[in-house]
């Protein structure tokens, strides 16, 4: 939104927006194995860079491999263990719990795997675009995935 100098825009209906949990809109690009769920796009209040929303992972479930093409994606872990593959034949693996973040670069393949066989795996997601970009591929992922653990390179050990 922009407004002209000396101008104020009416904060009641250009400012603040809050989307209850109930009204969060299921009408989005799925990819086998989740469901996804949009609050922030820009149809619904008019957000210009940023798309956010939900994901579930029923118990023991994975995602198809998927990717989702120039966009960056945040993955917020609610409740659950969530277990990541990804790389061109899902060769890498790493897990993230409750208050653990996932970050996934463009063009990256990958796959979501809850990795508890007795509660779903919940999560918010975000991503840098308003595209709703989701590649479903066909991928035959290795057998046994090496483990990639995290270190951080502003803070190396």
């Amino acid at each position: 939104m922009t407004t002209e100098p000396g101008s104020h825009p009416d904060w009641r209906t250009q400012g603040v927006v809050v989307i209850p949990a109930q009204a969060l809109d299921m009408n989005t690009p799925q990819t086998p194995g989740m469901n996804r769920a949009a609050a922030i796009t820009h149809q619904r209040v008019g957000s210009q860079k940023l798309w956010a929303g939900t994901v579930t992972i029923h118990a023991g479930a994975r995602t198809g491999a998927h990717h989702h093409g120039e966009l960056e994606s945040v993955i917020y872990v609610l409740r659950g263990r969530a277990r990541m593959r990804w790389g061109a034949r899902l060769e890498y693996t790493d897990e993230a719990g409750p208050g653990g973040f996932i970050y996934v670069p463009p063009f990256v393949p990958h796959q979501e795997i809850n990795a508890l066989d007795d509660q779903p795996l919940e999560c918010v997601l975000t991503r840098s675009g308003q595209e709703p970009i989701v590649i479903n591929l066909e991928i035959d992922g290795v057998a046994e995935p090496e483990h990639v653990p995290w270190t951080d390179p502003a803070h190396p050990l």
